[in-house]
């Protein structure tokens, strides 16, 4: 008898200012994979080199990033506001990449909780999914802290197109540290619907091929530069032990190329570092923005954190990750508006001080059990 055909899942994701939601979908498409199904990938963002990575179909629409920070305005690459011809060209491509992959799983990173800015598309695909028999699954991957919202009705909307279309709301996270309800006020109405994976952590990596004391980095993202500057500050009067600056990929070439130029000589200085999770397995401290991928392989590694969360355009979810992380005694927290060189000379001086094995019980195991759970759903 010939076995029935692997399950093919459609994952949309759409980055617009870093890189953490394309890396975490790419963890779990790879772990689906792995595990057998057959993963189209689409992405909406700018082109990162190793994303979505190797053993899945990717379909690149054309690109489109946050005007700012502030997640205010779309632009296209070249820096230029999308028009709505620019709009309907790139819902006719994701509408007919999903006709071509007939999936019996459709997956959507944070929509309708997040990227709010590409329902001119999603919005659509959801309406052609209601109409096609077999209609597949329709599931959100969604992040364990969300970002508050002061829009008044979002939250209804948001629970009105879980009821109307979603079968599932897949959230990547422990809920012993993070539940939704705790940034969802709405939670409760759709509870029904809601499974925990646990975070989505790379596995455990392999040995670093080189050691670093303190290792700096900035995210993917182009607005860690004051991070960076205070970092670099520090260095300049800690000047024992080897320390690993990465800026990020998507930082200006002049600001690169002026850090490059200040860093003493016991700082290395990176754009991007493809062992970054080594290098913390063997670091005694990392200092870095708060963001959900970096703290996941921060927890994994189990090295002393300094986090400074990132806040601009209103952003509240990365500072209550911190604090959560600061309360249970896994990181210290640095807030922007006080970083400062001589701040961050003081807080890595005593994060360095600290030789107390940090030590915790959260579930790094988010991609497999993702694929678990959809496998018991199909």
């Amino acid at each position: 008898m010939t076995p029935p055909p692997e399950p093919r899942v459609f994952f949309y994701v759409q980055h617009l200012l870093g890189i953490g939601h394309l890396a975490r979908a790419s963890r779990i498409a790879a772990a689906l994979a792995d595990d057998g199904f057959e993963v189209t990938v689409v992405t909406g963002g700018s082109p990162v080199a190793g994303f979505p990575g190797p053993g899945v179909h990717h379909v690149a629409l054309p690109a489109i990033l946050s005007g700012d920070a502030g997640f205010s305005g779309l632009v296209d690459e070249h820096g230029q506001p999308v028009d709505d011809a620019f709009k309907d060209r790139r819902r006719d491509l994701l509408l007919a990449a999903f006709r071509a992959c007939r999936p019996d799983i459709v997956l959507l990173e944070a929509f309708p909780f997040g990227r709010r800015q590409v329902r001119f598309e999603l919005v659509p695909l959801l309406d052609a999914i209601a109409t096609t028999s077999p209609r597949p699954l329709v599931i959100t991957s969604l992040r364990d802290i969300l970002q508050e919202r002061a829009k008044p009705g979002r939250d209804e909307e948001t629970v009105g197109l879980i009821k109307q279309h979603f079968d599932r709301v897949l959230v990547h996270g422990d809920p012993t540290f993070a539940r939704l309800e705790d940034t969802f006020p709405l939670a409760s109405e759709i509870a029904d619907k809601v499974s925990y994976t646990g975070l989505v952590a790379a596995p455990p990596p392999a040995p670093a091929a080189e050691q670093f004391d303190v290792v700096v980095s900035a995210g993917g993202g182009a607005v860690g530069i004051d991070l960076i500057r205070a970092a670099l500050g520090a260095a300049n009067t800690i000047t024992g032990g080897r320390w690993c600056l990465i800026s990020g990929p998507n930082l200006p070439q002049a600001d690169f190329d002026a850090v490059t130029a200040q860093a003493p000589a016991h700082v290395s200085v990176f754009r991007f570092r493809r062992d970054f999770a080594s290098l913390l397995s063997g670091a005694r401290l990392s200092v870095s923005q708060a963001g959900y991928n970096t703290v996941c392989d921060v927890l994994r590694a189990g090295c002393q954190s300094l986090l400074i969360p990132f806040t601009a355009g209103g952003e509240t979810e990365q500072t209550t990750r911190a604090l959560r992380l600061e309360k249970l005694g896994l990181a210290q927290v640095l807030t922007e508006d006080n970083l400062t060189a001589e701040s961050m000379h003081m807080a890595i001086e005593r994060a360095l001080s600290n030789r107390e094995t940090r030590t915790h019980s959260l579930d790094l195991n988010g991609a497999q059990r993702t694929a678990t759970i959809l496998r018991e759903l199909f």
